[in-house]
């Protein structure tokens, strides 16, 4: 039978938060980053392979963009879905999204307090950005008009939303003394940045590929349009 602990026999930070029925993992760390890393590959892999027969005629930048937005959908849906649905008891479950968000969590315990502001967050991301990035993807193998707006839509939404992340872990931090992670390098770096750090970087490098993108096909018109100004300039200058 699993040990169930009290409510201040857990190991997370603040060590007062209260986490009913929290019970500890069955499973190793090392074990959980192996399932849930064969999970991630076999997602980019999958589709990596729809985006090739799909459009054999994608580049390959492109089809490592649509890779990225079905793994941030499928997490997004899937994974974060899991953790809206099942948040209150989280705790005291042993599945495997359970344990995963059960490890995560020693490096920002608001996910298994119940907080209000990570519970409207995650449930906004699922019900909004998570079919918006399989959207994205699909435009981007369609080679579609909307794949640079919703490419910026999609990648300011995850900016903002690792900032809020962020921002208000630092302000509760330095203004009322919370802090959610537990000390160790592994739980803060590695996780609490580290893992996140992917949606800072790879949002920053598509945001400016739709910019720079827009920016030429605005030039472009801008300059075919004072062409056929000039054209009719001749033209009429021409006829009289």
């Amino acid at each position: 039978m699993a040990q169930t602990f009290s409510i201040s026999e857990h190991p997370y930070y603040p060590q007062y938060a209260e986490i009913p029925d929290y019970v500890p993992n069955t499973s190793s760390v090392i074990e959980l980053m192996m399932r849930f890393g064969c999970f991630l590959t076999i997602t980019i892999v999958t589709a990596l392979w729809i985006a090739t027969r799909f459009n054999a005629n994608l580049r390959l930048f492109d089809k490592l963009v649509f890779g990225w937005f079905v793994l941030c959908g499928t997490l997004h849906c899937f994974f974060e879905g899991y953790f809206v649905y099942n948040q209150a008891g989280l705790a005291g479950s042993q599945d495997l999204f359970s344990q995963l968000w059960k490890e995560y969590a020693l490096s920002d315990s608001r996910y298994l307090t119940e907080d209000p502001f990570m519970l409207c967050v995650e449930a906004i991301t699922v019900m909004i950005w998570g079919p918006l990035c399989f959207t994205t993807a699909v435009s981007i193998a369609r080679n579609g008009s909307l794949r640079h707006p919703l490419q910026i839509i999609v990648s300011v939404a995850h900016l903002y939303g690792v900032a809020l992340y962020y921002s208000t872990c630092y302000i509760n931090e330095r203004y009322r003394g919370l802090v959610y992670s537990r000390p160790e390098p592994l739980y803060y770096w590695v996780y609490y940045f580290g893992f996140n750090a992917p949606w800072v970087v790879v949002p920053a490098v598509l945001l400016k590929n739709s910019v720079r993108f827009i920016q030429r096909g605005t030039i472009a018109i801008d300059r075919a349009a004072a062409t056929l100004d000039k054209r009719k300039d001749r033209f009429t200058a021409a006829v009289r």
